[in-house]
């Protein structure tokens, strides 16, 4: 299956365009990353306490956010969790110590930031646990249960936590929810001494500074070895030109791709650096296959000048192409738009990197060996191209002086 045929598009001839176009996106990201939203690393890097909070409406984040700054949480950041309908908002405080204490430590914080206007004297139903709402009863004894007290109180405080959790996915709207869910005289006491927010705590993680930094240094030798593994090979399997010229594609589309999360000033957590990586790979196997058309048509044009010959190559493969970044551009686009919260950073790198990694492959890779064979037939007069080496361009020197005229050498690689 073919979507082109027999195309002849001068790509090099636009090389001017696809430059101007690299350096926008490129310089944009830099700035970003450099003077405004710097890299916007996620908690799994700088460490920190993650609370996942869950509203019974639609969260107001304006509201969150004074909430919160009245609290003296200034810094906190918000981002929505889930999908829309689910109401839930991760909160990141910059509390990073490690002990069992902080987790209790951070969730208090936001229930006292979110309870500003809690009634006097009231607990909070969403936010209390089977152990706190039985000790209640116990001592309010409702029911006048006796010797079996604290099994019966139990059983009643464990059906209300249950019926929140599984039934009304984790929060109350009012306390009518609980109507047929428990004994109607423990509900009335219930209603005394507890309220109904419009919020109930999900789950605390905490990541230390000292594993987040450990994590950062990681991933920054993660991508310098794959960077540096695949010069190596494709040095050995071509030349090394053609793994510079690689390196500074892949480079150019991880640049752009990082650019983009901190102009969106989305945070890059694990999981995105494993799409940056996955993207190196497929980058990479893109640039790898116009590379081995142009070796392939280097001995079948030989008397074609190498600009035409890489045009050629680029025109050969694209409807390969298309159809691979195509076909896994629609995966990923999928992911990314229904894949949910978790996956949102991770399909957002893979949607941005696959355009850039197609587009590089063609507009970045193969021009600079064009441009390295220019800057090499003016320092080398008998280059023959890419493939050519010194000895043999000093043996067509030396021919030329021997002969008192040019050496004789085919047109393979002759300069366009």
């Amino acid at each position: 299956m073919e979507f082109f045929r027999n195309t002849n598009i001068d790509f090099l001839g636009k090389k001017w365009y696809f430059i101007a176009f690299s350096l926008i996106f490129s310089l944009a990201g830099l700035y970003s990353l450099l003077f405004w939203h710097k890299v916007p690393y996620g908690i799994d890097f700088r460490g920190g306490t993650m609370v996942e909070v869950k509203f019974a409406h639609p969260p107001d984040y304006n509201a969150i956010t004074a909430a919160l700054d009245r609290a003296g949480l200034h810094h906190a950041r918000k981002q929505r969790f889930g999908p829309v309908g689910n109401n839930e908002v991760l909160i990141d405080l910059a509390l990073q110590e490690t002990s069992e204490q902080a987790l209790d430590i951070g969730k208090t914080q936001i229930i006292n930031a979110l309870e500003s206007n809690a009634p006097p004297g009231k607990q909070d139903l969403n936010n209390s646990s089977s152990m706190t709402l039985t000790n209640y009863l116990m001592d309010r004894d409702p029911l006048h249960a006796g010797t079996d007290a604290s099994q019966r109180y139990a059983a009643q405080a464990q059906a209300i936590i249950d019926y929140k959790d599984k039934t009304k996915g984790g929060v109350l709207s009012s306390m009518d929810d609980l109507r047929g869910v428990a004994d109607p005289a423990v509900l009335d006491s219930i209603r005394e001494g507890f309220f109904v927010s419009n919020f109930a705590i999900r789950d605390v993680a905490i990541v230390g500074p000292q594993v987040g930094a450990q994590l950062k240094q990681q991933a920054l030798l993660a991508i310098v070895y794959s960077l540096g593994g695949m010069l190596i090979y494709l040095a050995f399997r071509f030349e090394w030109i053609y793994g510079v010229a690689a390196v500074i594609t892949v480079f150019h589309d991880t640049l752009i791709t990082v650019g983009a999360f901190s102009l969106l000033n989305k945070d890059i957590s694990l999981t995105v650096i494993a799409a940056i990586l996955t993207l190196v790979g497929y980058s990479n196997n893109d640039t790898i296959v116009v590379f081995d058309r142009i070796r392939e048509n280097l001995k079948l044009m030989r008397r074609e000048k190498l600009s035409d010959i890489v045009n050629r190559s680029i025109n050969q493969t694209l409807s390969r192409t298309i159809l691979t970044a195509g076909l896994t551009f629609l995966t990923v686009l999928a992911l990314y738009l229904f894949g949910g919260e978790v996956l949102n950073g991770f399909s957002l790198a893979l949607v941005i990197g696959i355009l850039i990694g197609t587009y590089s492959s063609i507009a970045i890779a193969a021009p600079i060996l064009v441009a390295y064979q220019d800057w090499r037939s003016k320092r080398t007069r008998g280059f023959a191209g890419p493939g050519r080496t010194e000895k043999q361009s000093a043996g067509a020197d030396k021919g030329q002086k021997a002969s008192g005229g040019p050496a004789k050498t085919s047109k393979a690689g002759m300069n366009g």
